[in-house]
């Protein structure tokens, strides 16, 4: 799972020499590996329907509780397939969408490279790996909303998009540590495991509300929503890709991800349900 996550990225590098030298064709090229990906992930299905998560880990900063930790359950598989089955579809629709465009081999590399961070994200086991590749996603959809540069108004909402998501993220990233604080460990699965001692623990209530707020800011909830009509100046296959299909969902997925160890509670309930009623 490591080095599926990691090859898109390496990819992306490529992809630009690929598009001087094959023109459209790189963009098939291209989305080979998310559709391979999603296949070789599809192969996991009958383990994960009996409950035996295929998982992987190597240790970053050990001290710290840190390590880039990968694991597939229900969830991320059923995210895993959304994220490149849908990026599979976009890339060879961006190859001829953009045609003839100077920097269609860049537009390439950059949805790749969400690609592969959009996947980091769902499958990570590890608070703050998960961080990782959420601002990874942040940091990427500001260049692919602002991706027509000549233009003021996308520089305009790529840059609002960046501060509200980006700071979001921060409030993400306390909301984390405190997390850890209370539980002990930065592994999801384990807090969810301990998740009455979690609830219980006086660090919980701002715990929730850091990550609520993290989560309502990605996904365009209220009050955070006037960042995403902006940033459908992005061009089709981004609009298409970010704002429909993957990184919008990130927040709703964190919610469902963290729902065994921080849900079920009269703050979970009330904060949730109030934003999900307002937003629609």
């Amino acid at each position: 799972m490591i080095a599926a996550v990691l090859a898109g990225f390496a990819l992306s590098a490529l992809v630009p020499a690929l598009e001087k030298r094959l023109g459209k064709a790189a963009a098939y090229l291209a989305a080979l590996c998310p559709a391979a990906t999603g296949l070789w992930l599809a192969s996991f299905a009958p383990a994960v329907a009996d409950g035996a998560a295929p998982a992987a880990s190597i240790p970053f900063l050990p001290e710290l509780g840190v390590s880039l930790s990968f694991r597939l359950d229900g969830l991320a598989l059923l995210m895993s397939l959304l994220v490149t089955g849908v990026g599979a579809v976009v890339l060879v629709y961006a190859g001829s969408y953009m045609e003839g465009h100077p920097r269609r081999g860049a537009l390439l590399a950059y949805l790749v490279a969400f690609q592969s961070a959009m996947l980091g994200l769902v499958l990570s086991e590890n608070l703050l790996g998960l961080f990782v590749f959420w601002e990874a996603t942040s940091i990427l959809s500001y260049f692919l909303i602002g991706f027509d540069r000549e233009k003021a108004e996308a520089r305009a909402a790529a840059l609002q998009a960046l501060l509200v998501t980006g700071g979001g993220g921060l409030a993400l990233l306390a909301g984390f540590v405190l997390l850890g604080q209370a539980g002990g460990t930065l592994e999801i699965s384990v807090l969810a495991a301990n998740s009455e001692a979690l609830k219980a623990h006086p660090l919980y209530l701002l715990a929730l509300l850091l990550v609520l707020a993290g989560a309502f800011t990605k996904s365009a909830q209220v009050p955070f929503h006037f960042w995403l009509p902006g940033a459908m100046a992005a061009p089709t296959p981004v609009s298409t890709y970010l704002h429909s299909a993957t990184m919008v969902k990130a927040g709703v997925f964190l919610l469902a991800r963290l729902h065994p160890a921080l849900g079920g509670t009269p703050e979970w309930v009330g904060i949730v349900t109030s934003v999900g009623a307002a937003t629609m």
